[in-house]
This record gives C-alpha cells, sequence and structure tokens, in this order.
C-alpha cells in the first residue's frame, strides 16, 4: 500500500527529536520534506529527507498528504489552518492554538475539508501513565478522590529559544501545563473548576516557570504542578482511591533515548530499567509494581490508521481544544486570584 507522505513544519526540539523520528518509524508514513533553515542538521539526520527554508513550500506541494507543525506555538493556527485550506491532513504539537477560539476555528475547517485533524499529546503514552491508567480502569484503585502529576525540573539558567522570551504561547504553563492537563482530562473529563496559581520564580524569567493548578471535579482534586527550580523533584504521578494508592517518580525514559539517537525499532527502546516502576499500596503494605512500557509511536501508528481507514485519532481535535478551555481557564485565575467555575471554561 502507498505510504502517507508527510511534510513536516520545524526542526527544532519538537520536530528534531520527536516527530521526525516518530515518524520515520511508522512504516505507513514516508516524511518526504522538512521545512527549516537546520539544513546540515536535517542532511545529517535525515539524508533522504529534502530540507526547504519555509513551511509554505511545503503546505503548497501537491505530493504532500499530512502536515506536521512543529512550529513555535503562536504559529500554530495560521499553519495549520493554511494546511487544511491545501488539503492536507494536520498534526500539530501541543498546544493546539493560542486560544479556544482558534482551536474552535481550526476543528470546523477540518470537518469541511474533510480532512484529519490531531493534537500531539505524547504524554499519554509515558509508561507511569499508562501503567495508572490500567490500575484505575482495572478498579485497583477503587474511586479516584486525589490525582496529581508534577514535571518538576531545575533549570536556574534561562535557555535560549522561544519558550523562555516574552511572547504569546511562551512559558511553562503553554508548553508542560499542557501535558499535564490532557492527563487529568483523558481520565476525568472536564473540572467543574479551577484554582491555579501561575509565575516566574527564577529572577531572570520573563515568562512564567512555574504552575499550580488545582482541578476540581466534585470530590475529586487533580493537581497539575511545574517547577524549574526543583533540585529534589516530587512524586511524577500520584492517585490515592478509597481502594489503594498509586505513586511514581521519574519521567519516562523514551524522550531521553530519542535524544541520544536510540529508536523505537531497536531492542532496547520499549525496555524499563530497575529504576522504573510504581508503589502501590492496597492496604497491605507498598509494594513496586512494574510499569507498562511507554509507547509514544502509538500516536503516529494512530494517525496512519485515521488517514488510511477513518479510524477516530488517538487524539481528537476535540480534546485539544478542552486542553486550550482548561489553559484559558488557568491564565484568568492566577490573573483574577479567583476560582473560575466551568463556565469560564467555555
Amino acid at each position: 500500500m502507498k505510504r502517507i507522505r508527510v511534510g513536516l513544519l520545524g526542526y527544532g526540539l519538537a520536530g528534531s527529536v520527536f516527530h521526525a523520528p516518530l515518524i520515520c518509524a511508522e512504516p505507513a508514513l514516508e516524511l518526504v520534506v522538512v521545512a527549516s533553515r537546520r539544513t546540515e542538521a536535517i542532511a545529517g539526520a535525515l539524508p533522504h529527507v529534502e530540507a526547504v527554508p519555509t513551511p509554505d513550500e511545503v503546505i503548497e506541494r501537491r505530493d504532500i498528504d499530512l502536515i506536521v507543525v512543529a512550529t513555535p506555538n503562536d504559529a500554530h493556527f495560521a499553519q495549520a489552518s493554511a494546511a487544511l485550506a491545501a488539503g492536507k491532513h494536520v498534526v500539530i504539537d501541543k498546544p493546539m492554538a493560542l486560544n479556544v477560539s482558534e482551536a474552535d476555528a481550526l476543528i470546523s475547517q477540518a470537518v469541511k475539508a474533510c480532512r484529519m485533524l490531531t493534537v500531539f499529546h505524547n504524554r499519554r503514552w509515558d509508561n507511569g501513565f499508562l501503567t495508572l491508567r490500567q490500575a484505575i480502569a482495572d478498579g485497583a484503585l477503587g474511586e479516584v478522590c486525589y490525582f496529581e502529576s508534577r514535571f518538576d525540573r531545575f533549570r536556574p539558567a534561562i535557555k535560549p529559544g522561544w519558550r523562555e522570551h516574552p511572547g504569546e504561547g511562551a512559558g511553562v504553563l503553554y508548553d508542560l501545563g499542557a501535558h499535564l492537563v490532557d492527563q487529568a482530562l483523558v481520565l476525568f473529563g472536564l473540572p467543574d473548576a479551577i484554582d491555579a496559581d501561575v509565575t516566574s520564580q527564577r529572577t531572570e524569567a520573563r515568562v512564567d516557570d512555574y504552575f499550580h493548578l488545582v482541578l476540581h471535579f466534585g470530590r475529586r482534586r487533580a493537581i497539575l504542578h511545574a517547577a524549574t527550580l526543583a533540585r529534589m523533584p516530587g512524586p511524577s504521578l500520584v492517585a490515592h482511591g478509597d481502594k489503594g494508592s498509586f505513586m511514581k517518580f521519574g519521567l519516562d525514559a523514551q524522550e531521553a533515548r530519542l535524544k541520544t539517537g536510540l529508536r523505537p525499532h531497536d531492542v532496547a527502546w520499549g525496555a524499563n530499567g530497575a529504576e522504573d516502576f510504581a508503589t502501590f499500596d492496597d492496604g497491605a503494605g507498598p509494594k513496586p509494581i512494574a510499569l507498562l512500557a511507554g509507547d509514544y509511536p502509538a500516536f503516529y501508528r494512530g494517525v496512519a490508521a485515521s488517514i488510511r481507514d477513518g479510524a477516530r485519532p488517538l487524539v481528537a481535535a476535540e480534546e485539544g481544544r478542552d486542553v486550550m478551555r482548561v489553559l484559558a481557564a488557568a491564565r484568568q485565575s492566577a490573573a483574577e486570584g479567583r476560582r473560575i467555575t466551568l463556565a469560564g471554561l467555555q
């Protein structure tokens, strides 16, 4: 069967570390062209792929079936809209857009064009999150009353690049926050209300580098937290239910493996190390449990199935839009110092 021909927009962290390797790992996809001025890096890593300087050159090509938007956040809407107008299927790196209005416009455009639109929320396929989802589905925790997802790290210096410089879509809330919000929505749906603290803690920070979100789901609470000055990170995942508790420290190794050049077809790709485990307690005392293997390649398997077979994308565009609703409410809550209810998420 003819492979789906892919054009990638952007070859920064998202494009080079995540999208290009994962696209190339999916047999149904063929990465044909990348829009970036990093021509030497592309030639070294992807000698079979063409490099062009501007996104428009990729979007306008008639031989491309799927456009992957991995550019800075403030370019997502315009480039995704142009790709849909050109008759392409579209993957957008998270977050989907800058606001709910842009997300809704893209969804409407994709429906009218009869094209697939999805958002790259890859942290759904972290080993810890997959394991927690399974534990909840199996009823091991009972009714979950408390969920916490943290992304702590120690980065006292300001890194170069658009994520840490003032501009629409910059800052840690729209970066890591999009991942953590998506996880909470996958587990529990949209919250009733949200309290948010979003600020800058590093002396030279020019955008937010810390957030603490409390999502209200009736009696249940979901805590989403990220800090940039955490020398000793807290647990990455916590869940307490009326039958048991789940806790995990540390991050999934898939990103680190991609950065070192390991690829999904390598034997060591999905293996969990001795340090990769979670702790579960159902009243008999804490015990380690094995983690399911992380599976970032699942996302592009789903993209291929959606384009070829009409399957529902593994991340529906509406789910990407709902993440934008919660992020917008978090901004409002932090700015106004008050709880934002569901009406404020519309």
